[in-house]
């Protein structure tokens, strides 16, 4: 459950510290006995950020698309997913497919257009804050997140401080920025949220072993649906926006379904000239079917196309023929099995050096 409660920015940094060695034995544990679970439906994630700001075409989707996600989502029967239940969603697999709504960066659209929707119709969902911008034109201000907060179906999520190419600086900047938003949460709204989402969905494993240890959960922006072989803290999200949110292209995301992995490799999806390209490797469970029927796509060498994977009794190998150029590196495997479209994907930052 998210906890909202009321400390000191001191006494809060001992209860996290405390709360990490008992999450890092659970964690292991937990990873330890984790299982397939071919009836899983998952929790599928989408990401939104302005709302009928069409000069940014990109981040933004037009009211009347995101009603008509609505409709789609409401049609199918799909249950919008509570996080106040994040905590048993890893113990607990997912029987029906449900659905989890994530708004990055507080735009002033956010609430000024979507806000009063989901309201009234009180649709859970997550609203990512970096703290530096809040007040500005064009943001929200802390008086209207805490209107957000107040109501019981919306959580506030920590999205750094200053919402930068954080990546791009060295650890300590990092660890510092995360800090100063730390103590402005405390300051507005009294607890520091114990939900994550990198900025740019960027992330080195430095970055992701520091979270994990300060938050409980991490989103990312590689697409994918969330079950209980996910890593914590490489939760997978669909961003939408105008061209993205298309009806055909939209039905398409929200009828798929996770496709399960025992790991996969590597850990540090930061790329320099040294591991660009990636080894990479997943290992599927044995109870897994079909496998030599998966089909993965990347954007190695600038071009979308088709993988070169080698499968070996249950481990998927793919031999990049060029490297991944900057800025974001991605790659998605789906595998129809029962008449289901299962998916994972992967995003990769690419530095210049």
């Amino acid at each position: 459950m998210i906890i909202r409660n009321i400390f000191s920015f001191t006494a809060s940094i001992i209860i996290l510290a405390i709360l990490n060695f008992s999450y890092t034995t659970k964690s292991n544990s937990i990873e330890n006995i984790i299982e397939y679970h071919s009836e899983e439906e998952g929790i599928l994630s989408l990401m939104y950020h302005r709302f009928n700001e069409p000069e940014y075409p990109s981040t933004n989707i037009q009211m009347e698309q995101f009603k008509k996600h609505i409709e789609i989502i409401q049609k199918l029967n799909y249950d919008f997913y509570n996080p106040i239940s994040i905590q048993n969603t890893f113990k607990n697999p997912q029987k029906k497919k449900k659905i989890l709504l994530t708004i990055d960066d507080g735009f002033l659209s956010f609430y000024q257009e979507a806000w009063p929707y989901l309201k009234k119709n009180k649709i859970p969902f997550i609203l990512f804050i970096s703290t530096e911008p809040v007040g500005r034109t064009g943001y929200m201000t802390w008086e209207q997140i805490k209107e957000v907060d107040a109501e019981q179906f919306a959580f506030i999520g920590h999205h750094s401080h200053t919402h930068e190419y954080l990546i791009d600086e060295d650890n300590s900047y990092f660890i510092s920025d995360i800090e100063k938003a730390n103590k402005i949460f405390l300051e507005k709204l009294n607890y520091i949220p114990n939900l994550y989402s990198y900025t740019f969905g960027e992330y080195s494993k430095f970055m992701k072993d520091y979270i994990s240890k300060n938050f409980d959960f991490a989103f990312g922006q590689h697409s994918g649906v969330i079950d209980v072989t996910k890593d914590k803290f490489e939760l997978p999200r669909f961003p939408i926006n105008e061209n993205y949110g298309q009806i055909e292209r939209f039905t398409s995301i929200i009828n798929s379904y996770p496709l399960q992995y025992k790991s996969l490799l590597p850990e540090e999806k930061k790329l320099t000239k040294d591991n660009n390209p990636p080894e990479f490797k997943v290992e599927f469970f044995k109870e897994q079917k079909n496998i030599k029927n998966i089909n993965c796509f990347s954007n190695e060498g600038g071009i979308w196309k088709k993988s070169d994977i080698k499968i070996s009794t249950n481990v998927l190998t793919i031999n990049f023929i060029k490297p991944f150029i900057p800025r974001t590196g991605r790659l998605n495997c789906t595998l129809n099995e029962d008449n289901k479209l299962k998916w994972f994907g992967t995003q990769f930052v690419i530095l210049e050096n």
